[in-house]
């Protein structure tokens, strides 16, 4: 029985060689080229791939549309505020008064 190398696996085997953060660019190249990737199928295996390397825990999206290994990088650098973390509920309600506060909308007798 043989098994199957996904492209995510041959991905991180070229990052785990590397001491740095790649473009992905440069990654999709290597793990194309180790793969043996037939032209007619590169565009259509290259959404494919972004989208698995997406999905796959191991890898870590960072400025500039590079990617490393998520084990080289600590916690709070991967999850910076504003990227893919929610915030809390209060301050949510906070951004929403403020942002009624800026419209004019009618107040006292004039609202309905």
């Amino acid at each position: 029985m043989t098994t199957k190398v996904t492209m995510t696996d041959t991905a991180y085997k070229c990052m785990s060689k590397r001491k740095k953060e790649v473009e992905f660019a440069r990654l999709w190249q290597e793990v194309a080229k180790s793969m043996k990737i037939p032209e007619e199928q590169l565009t259509k295996k290259k959404r494919q791939f972004y989208a698995d390397l997406m999905k796959d825990h191991r890898f870590t999206a960072l400025k500039g549309n590079k990617w490393d290994l998520r084990s080289r990088h600590s916690y709070d650098e991967v999850n910076k505020e504003g990227d893919y973390e929610t915030t809390d509920d209060e301050d949510e309600d906070s951004d929403d008064i403020a942002d009624r506060d800026t419209l004019d909308l009618p107040k006292g007798d004039e609202a309905y």
